[in-house]
């Protein structure tokens, strides 16, 4: 390899763009979850390492949940017709809905028997425990929340 020049390598910082409040949320999902595991008899982890990587897991999830939501709601804000404002707010149940069972789905292949978040009415619970507790330490910290 004489003569030759070897690509030049960015760091690993240059890959990924994370947000603070990103990393923020994942260690508040991880509080959630941890309670929610201690209080909660339907929601199970063996490991705090297991509940660590769910709480990472449905960070993901739930960004994207939220992503298609806003979707959905700008289509149903859009929407001008009966038809079009009924069909924008049943694909609006269904994402809210389906969301929930997806994350039992995810958690379920991922994770196995190694962790459970209950059924759908606990899933639905944590979920909004999660999003809730978001929104709370997004509006500490910064004076806002997402819909600022």
């Amino acid at each position: 390899m004489t003569g030759q020049t070897r690509p030049r390598r960015r760091p690993l910082r240059a890959w990924v763009v994370v947000d603070p409040a990103d990393v923020i949320d994942v260690f508040v999902y991880v509080v959630v979850l941890n309670l929610a595991i201690q209080y909660l008899p339907a929601v199970i982890s063996e490991t705090f390492t297991l509940s660590l990587l769910t709480a990472a897991l449905l960070k993901v999830t739930l960004e994207l949940v939220l992503l298609l939501k806003g979707v959905v709601l700008a289509r149903l804000r859009g929407a001008t017709t009966r038809l079009a404002k009924a069909t924008s707010a049943l694909m609006l149940w269904v994402v809210a809905a389906g969301s929930k069972l997806v994350v039992l789905w995810l958690i379920d292949v991922v994770f196995g028997g190694s962790v459970s978040l209950g059924g759908f009415i606990p899933v639905t619970v944590l979920v909004l425990a999660l999003l809730a507790s978001r929104a709370a330490v997004r509006r500490l910290l910064y004076g806002k929340t997402d819909a600022n």
